[in-house]
């Protein structure tokens, strides 16, 4: 293990140390923000450690998406975040990060290493921006089986920079009967990329893979699943049908499903099939209703937690194909009003509460016995 990485443990231990002093909880929070179909998923241990995965958008939505990261943190007691988590080089997943630095403390940077797409505003910030967030900070380019020391939690990294644990996690590892043959993907570069993590509390786990497509999936769970089951699956690379293939869905058998969807932008089809026909699989969680999925595969309203300003008279039953990309594509729905997170708050047993923070739904999924997974 390197000097950097160590001295990196070092500081994201003292720095949850700090800000342990600040909670008085005994449940793991997970917020999922709302960025407009990026990605922003803060995790917030008992003892105050805290982790955040990507930043939101850029643009005319940084600050906007900082805003509501800050929101988040504050609700949930933190006065800095111990370790900010980068997947992957994209605008909607780092694109809010140098406002967020701006307003509210970052002690620990981790990401991949460079982008392997070729992008002028992605190379631009890491080459120029990034180094002054983390300048007084630390920096750690992470590879599958690292740990993040994360205070009152066990964060394994299992995908970065395109590779992939070679061992199955304790527990898992069993045969994968779903695998066949992978399905062709024609990714975008940089989401295959993605650092991915399993988040464990207890008997409660919790897996965000960025936007990792599904020929790195079908790596992840064949021949043998090297994940084991899970109980809450997030971000979903926003509902799209480049990830989500039924031999890794299948697999890891999520009980519950957070998607960081926009009003446009994942939610197809294919994949609300494939989470529904999961088994063990219960509700899907969504950021906003999607136009793509329709009344035919979108879930009931209570678990959306954010609506369109001007919403039609009558939601199509129909799933709808998206625009065609360029300017002169039509912009989505405006949701300009307040942003409203999905809450995810798991004892040490098992047992976790889902809350939707728009209209105060919540619903508790009790502890399985164990060897029932």
């Amino acid at each position: 293990m390197s000097r950097t990485f160590l001295c990196a443990v070092a500081v994201g231990l003292a720095a949850a140390v700090g800000s342990a002093q600040t909670r008085a909880v005994r449940t793991l929070d997970i917020y999922v923000v709302d960025v407009e179909g990026g990605n922003a998923t803060l995790f917030v241990s008992p003892s105050g450690g805290s982790l955040l995965m990507d930043a939101g958008n850029g643009g005319a939505g940084a600050a906007r998406d900082a805003g509501r990261i800050v929101e988040a943190a504050k609700a949930a007691g933190l006065t800095q975040i111990d370790h900010m988590v980068v997947t992957h080089w994209h605008g909607d997943h780092f694109g809010g990060l140098a406002e967020l630095a701006a307003r509210f403390p970052i002690r620990h940077f981790i990401d991949h290493g460079p982008t392997v797409q070729k992008s002028e505003a992605a190379e631009t910030f890491i080459q120029t921006t990034y180094p002054t967030l983390y300048a007084g900070a630390s920096r750690t380019v992470v590879k599958p089986g690292d740990a993040i020391p994360v205070s009152g939690l066990g964060v394994s990294v299992v995908t970065s920079n395109g590779d992939l644990i070679r061992a199955p996690l304790p527990g898992a590892g069993a045969p994968n009967p779903l695998c066949g043959s992978p399905k062709a993907v024609n990714a975008i570069p940089e989401d295959p990329e993605s650092v991915g993590a399993l988040v464990t509390f207890g008997r409660f786990r919790v897996l965000h893979l960025g936007d990792l497509t599904s020929d790195k999936e079908y790596g992840l769970v064949c021949p043998v699943n090297r994940i084991g089951t899970i109980d809450v699956l997030l971000g979903l690379h926003h509902g799209q049908d480049t990830s989500n293939s039924e031999p890794f869905v299948h697999a890891v058998r999520p009980k519950v499903a957070v998607m960081n969807n926009g009003t446009r932008k994942g939610g197809w089809p294919e994949v609300m099939k494939t989470l529904f026909t999961s088994p063990r699989f219960e509700d899907l969680w969504q950021m906003h209703f999607s136009l793509l999925s329709g009344q035919e595969y979108t879930v009931a309203g209570v678990f959306i937690a954010n609506l369109v300003d001007d919403p039609p008279a009558a939601m199509p039953i129909a799933p709808i194909s998206p625009p065609p990309p360029g300017p002169n594509a039509p912009p989505p729905p405006a949701h300009n009003g307040p942003a409203h997170w999905v809450k995810v708050s798991a004892q040490e047993d098992g047992t976790f509460t889902v809350t939707n923070a728009r209209n105060g739904f919540s619903k508790v999924y009790p502890r399985e016995a164990p060897g029932t997974r």
